[in-house]
């Protein structure tokens, strides 16, 4: 196995196993909550735990993979998800399990950040831009087989094993990273912001469990006004830190190049989109349509398929002739997917009421995860690269987080017919937004751009706008050889 292969294929398995137990966990709340109790306070803080950490810590991660290296976090990361896999496996108390997956999810935001930037820091030109789509593939399909995977071990054996069974691919991937070595040492290494990190974590976390929490206490309850107030001040200093401290966390001027500014705003309605509307789908076809949570799984199935088969290949057309066409597309194939499923009824007939829908759902994903990713990652100087895919996975699983608690407000008091159509409405527009977003701002082929150069030039006078950034050379001809 070459050494891009290798990188390659343990990239892809860090960032399943944490991308994976953030959506395999759902369907194994039931069996959770029956044998520890709890109700329906503890299966959201199973769920909820992991994804405040995760999405909130993703942002220092990416700091810390650039400042000590990319293998030696992934490491750090692997070795504290197993062991906090087996604790949440073993955990006797619902308590002791909220707390495993708190661990678990601050683990897993180490391994995804430094897996992508590996990809960038080994493969090049339109070679990165298949392997980007290889790894958003296998890693995105990973929010969708979840529910089947998790269906059938919680079915077979016990809801333990969703955790226990991240041991075998962690213990793989360890014995993959071995001939890859260590980091390099680095002579001139980045300083952590550590402050900022602190004002990171409150002001993300304190909001988003305010979103979310809110439908369970109301806004006008300590218990949400509190977190919330403190989490807004919190990212107001954190933003003013950002612009004041010497080696900051965030360099706000990543967002002076214009594919990463709108490539980030893209990102947040596009996830937003991809978050609401499956999960609409997953509790309507078995609250309305009657179908077991395994068949919600199978119907959720294509785009899964779609997008290992054809993502690597538009990130590739991506590579070569520039991502605006296909993030403007994309978004806007998969609005129509869910246009067509306003077709449903109460008998929420699969074949012909969701299946067109949920297929060009698949292509529109397929369509457009590579190249958004590509485009972002591409702004950004290879040095730089571990923070650019921390800001970008952090906006994306906070998009998501944020479309999911407010689907109360969206579909009403029930997820029914009506409930269900102003869900994908909803959707629609999302994604909508999301393309036209990209269509008028993403440049294709953009020189990536140094924030020390960025610095420089903004300290020397006004900027003259994004437009005036150096284009990169036309692509090589079919028949040129590649890096």
């Amino acid at each position: 196995m070459s050494r891009s292969t290798r990188v390659l294929v343990v990239a892809v398995i860090v960032s399943f196993c944490a991308f994976l137990d953030g959506a395999i966990t759902n369907v194994a709340l039931p069996a959770i909550s029956e044998e520890m109790g709890g109700g329906l306070v503890l299966q959201q803080w199973v769920v909820d735990a992991y994804l405040l950490t995760l999405g909130s810590l993703i942002l220092i991660a990416g700091s810390l993979s650039d400042s000590f290296g990319r293998l030696r976090i992934i490491r750090i990361g692997l070795y504290g998800f197993g062991v906090t896999s087996l604790l949440c496996a073993v955990a006797p108390t619902g308590e002791i399990l909220v707390v495993a997956r708190a661990l678990q999810g601050a683990a897993g935001a180490l391994l995804v950040p430094s897996s992508l930037a590996l990809i960038v820091s080994t493969f090049s030109g339109a070679e990165q831009g298949r392997a980007i789509g290889r790894w958003t593939a296998w890693t995105t399909s990973a929010f969708l087989v979840g529910p089947l995977l998790g269906g059938l071990l919680v079915d077979a054996v016990s809801w333990r094993l969703i955790f226990a069974i991240n041991i075998l691919p962690i213990v793989a991937v360890l014995v993959l990273m071995r001939p890859l070595g260590r980091d390099e040492p680095l002579l001139d290494r980045p300083r952590v912001d550590w402050l900022g990190a602190v004002l990171g974590v409150v002001g993300l976390g304190g909001t988003v469990f305010a979103l979310i929490e809110q439908g369970r206490f109301g806004w006008g309850s300590p218990v949400i006004l509190v977190p919330f107030v403190a989490g807004v001040v919190a990212l107001v200093l954190f933003i003013w830190w950002e612009g004041r401290v010497t080696a900051p966390m965030l360099p706000l001027a990543l967002f002076r190049a214009c594919n990463f500014a709108v490539g980030n705003l893209s990102t947040w309605f596009v996830y937003a989109g991809f978050a609401l509307g499956p999960f609409a789908i997953t509790i309507f076809v078995q609250e309305i349509g009657g179908y077991t949570a395994f068949q919600a799984g199978l119907a959720t199935l294509p785009p899964t398929i779609m997008l290992v088969l054809l993502g690597s290949w538009f990130g590739g057309l991506s590579g070569r002739f520039g991502p605006r066409l296909f993030m403007a597309v994309g978004p806007l194939v998969a609005a129509v997917g869910f246009l067509l499923t306003l077709a449903v009824d109460a008998d929420a007939f699969y074949w012909t009421q969701f299946f067109p829908g949920v297929l060009l759902l698949g292509l529109g994903m397929a369509i457009t995860v590579a190249p958004l990713t590509s485009a972002i990652l591409g702004a950004v100087d290879p040095s730089h690269a571990g923070i650019g895919s921390a800001v970008n996975n952090a906006i994306a699983r906070i998009a998501g987080l944020v479309a999911v608690a407010l689907s109360g407000v969206i579909v009403g008091s029930a997820l029914d017919v009506v409930g269900y159509h102003r869900a994908a409405i909803a959707t629609a527009i999302m994604l909508a937004i999301g393309g036209v977003i990209s269509a008028l701002g993403i440049t294709n082929r953009p020189e990536p751009v140094r924030v020390e150069a960025l610095v420089a030039d903004a300290a020397e006078g006004p900027a003259t706008g994004p437009t005036s950034l150096p284009p990169t050379p036309a692509a090589d001809p079919p028949d040129a050889p590649r890096p």
